[in-house]
């Protein structure tokens, strides 16, 4: 059955785009905006929310532009849209990353509703997880979830949980001694304007663990709690390629496997900065045996019930990140 191209297929496209807003992406940068036509939704990446000294070649960008997609397919999914995706459609058009239309209507799917029911209450939580270890049938589940978007996902165990903490510790000291970064990092940590990683989803001391989460500079004001990360899991997204397309995908299988983790109650912290360090990303790349290129770690495990966590991070309006003018008036009709 085919779309309508009135009120239904504008208020389901915009209802997409809103929930794509609660996506994670780098620092909270939220670089992405969506433009709903009458027939079809337009992912565009807002190239001035780039982080030009941590993500130069708009690696980070493209992965969280990429979270919003599978954000705004899941919500499709779950009100019963079937759709057809284009990603970088236009060569000559950098900015449009990906272009979703609906095709047919189909009974609502739960699996996906469970997903988009999640979406809300998804954060990141820096604290140290609990020393309760993560199921196996749940590793299995977020593993396939991402593997679902055509990405793999390796499971780190024995010494390359060490060649990680190694790579990341580095990564640590050469962020720390780049003046650019650091100020980066300054502009975007503890503000309170929607954009931006606010002080209270930081923690107040740095913690103790394997492997080093990101030293932001200034301390929050979260206690970061009594865990080691001693039952952390650690995995690495990666693929045959290491190009825009790619990165784009990463953010689908990331955003996959959050929201699996979340639903089944497990903790997702995703470490960005050894692939942001050219040298540690090479080593990452030996750690999972050259088998492809990575495009981020993913620490896993289940947080501690004792402590309150942090909250979820302020978002951008819905009418600073989608631009519904060419259906107003399909949308005034409701």
């Amino acid at each position: 059955m085919a779309i309508d191209t009135g009120f239904t297929a504008a208020a389901v496209l915009a209802r997409a785009a809103a929930m794509a807003g609660y996506a994670p992406s780098v620092h909270n940068t939220q670089p992405w905006r969506w433009t709903i036509r009458t027939d079809r939704m337009e992912l565009t990446a807002v190239w001035s929310r780039q982080l030009p000294a941590i993500d130069p070649d708009g690696r980070l960008l493209l992965l969280s532009c990429g979270a919003a997609l599978h954000h705004a397919r899941t919500t499709l999914t779950a009100t019963g849209w079937d759709y057809a995706v284009e990603r970088l459609p236009t060569p000559g058009r950098p900015d449009l990353l990906a272009v979703l239309t609906p095709t047919a209507h189909r009974q609502p799917d739960p699996a996906a509703t469970r997903l988009v029911q999640t979406m809300e209450v998804r954060h990141t939580d820096r604290r140290p997880v609990s020393d309760t270890p993560v199921s196996e049938t749940t590793l299995k589940q977020v593993v396939a979830a991402a593997e679902a978007e055509d990405v793999a996902c390796g499971l780190l165990t024995g010494e390359r949980v060490f060649d990680l903490a190694a790579a990341a510790s580095r990564a640590d000291a050469v962020e720390k001694a780049d003046p650019e970064i650091q100020e980066e990092l300054a502009y975007w940590i503890g503000r309170h304007d929607r954009l931006g990683i606010p002080s209270n989803t930081l923690t107040g001391s740095q913690p103790a663990t394997t492997v080093p989460v990101r030293d932001f500079g200034q301390p929050g004001v979260l206690p970061s709690g009594p865990g080691h990360d001693r039952a952390a899991r650690y995995a690495v997204l990666f693929g045959a390629n290491d190009e825009p397309s790619s990165w784009l995908r990463a953010g689908e299988a990331l955003s996959a496997a959050w929201l699996t983790a979340t639903r089944l109650g497990a903790s997702v912290l995703p470490l960005s900065a050894v692939i942001e360090v050219p040298v540690t990303r090479t080593a990452l790349r030996r750690a999972i045996d050259e088998l492809g290129w990575p495009y981020l770690v993913l620490r896993i495990g289940v947080a501690d019930p004792d402590h309150t966590g942090a909250v979820h991070p302020p978002r951008l309006p819905t009418a600073q990140i989608v631009d519904v003018e060419e259906v107003r008036h399909l949308l005034d009709q409701e």
